[in-house]
């Protein structure tokens, strides 16, 4: 079915969320069009600000977005959710829509939910993620509000998208800390316990505050440490004003500006990367050689790493790389 592009795309500058959802899809599904979406809407990005919330399955992390979404309301934001979900094997869609356990906030105009699919990306966020992001942004949402598959080695990744990065854990779950050390640790802003109620919340709390100690960061702003009961809301206010407190102190002390500046450095970086991955698979695409080689390789009577320079060779020289 052809896509009157001109007309998505004057619907949604009026506010149209159907068409909001179908650019969505058209930039997931890498449609041809979507080269053409980005390049209209980049220049009405950069108002909205990135909000991740991380942490452990099974920490609350839908049901506590669910309650901040409500006070950022309450002051009159307007708010768009992306919860990224496990990806299903068959569909590679998401296995679990967030609107359902959203239920008190999806009927709200003022908020906007999408359910995206991990597609496999390590970090627990899909490559197509800093695309919707920018076009909820050009949509005019306030706060754009990540909520991640779960805390894992890999799920650092989301300090590259968010303003503010939100890591939650929960009492009774074991090891949580030890998970917590390789490396995420270091990239929260704001550390919460949720289900605060459970026994062992304050040796969790302290817990976290040796490890905020022990990180030894510089800069003026030390991550609190906040106790949440997501279910009943209990926390879910200072949580929000933490966060806005934190974007303020971004904002006036000019690391927002050198973020954002890094950001986008390392998205253009990862734009050309996956330019350069295309026109690869376009020169092996069908190449009686490259089916030829890789026999070779097979059969161990050739070595694919000196391959592998045979192939990249004219890029090196085009931009005149000594290897």
């Amino acid at each position: 079915m052809e896509i009157d592009l001109e007309k998505l795309l004057l619907d949604f500058m009026k506010g149209s969320i159907n068409a909001l959802a179908k650019i969505i899809t058209l930039v997931e599904n890498r449609a041809k069009e979507a080269n053409e979406v980005m390049k209209t809407l980049y220049p009405k990005t950069g108002h909205a600000y990135v909000v991740g919330i991380t942490g452990l399955p099974g920490s609350g992390k839908s049901t506590l977005t669910e309650k901040v979404v409500k006070e950022l309301r309450k002051q009159g934001l307007t708010v768009g959710i992306l919860a990224i979900d496990p990806t299903s094997p068959f569909t590679r869609g998401a296995m679990l829509g967030d609107r359902l356990r959203m239920q008190e906030v999806s009927n709200d105009p003022g908020v906007f939910i999408r359910s995206m699919a991990t597609r496999g990306a390590l970090g627990g966020l899909s490559r197509a993620t800093a695309d919707v992001i920018k076009i909820v942004d050009a949509f005019g949402k306030d706060i754009i509000l990540i909520e991640t598959v779960g805390v894992g080695q890999d799920e650092v990744e989301i300090v590259k998208t968010a303003d503010t990065v939100i890591l939650l854990s929960v009492p009774g779950l074991g090891d949580e800390i030890q998970v917590m050390k390789a490396g995420v640790m270091e990239i929260g802003d704001i550390f919460v316990v949720n289900k605060a109620d459970r026994e062992g919340a304050d040796r969790l709390v302290m817990e976290l505050q040796m490890m905020v100690d022990l990180s030894c960061r510089g800069g003026s702003w030390r991550p609190p440490i906040l106790e949440t009961i997501a279910t009943t809301g209990e926390g879910a206010r200072e949580l929000t004003e933490k966060v806005l407190a934190h974007k303020g102190h971004l904002q006036e002390s000019g690391i927002l500006t050198k973020k954002r500046s890094q950001r986008i450095r390392e998205e253009v970086i990862d734009l050309i990367e996956l330019e350069i991955a295309g026109y690869i698979h376009e020169i092996i695409k069908n190449n009686p050689s490259f089916d030829e080689a890789i026999e070779k390789i097979v059969a161990m009577e050739k070595e694919p790493y000196s391959f592998v320079r045979e192939i990249t060779a004219p890029l090196a020289a085009y931009f005149k790389i000594k290897r």
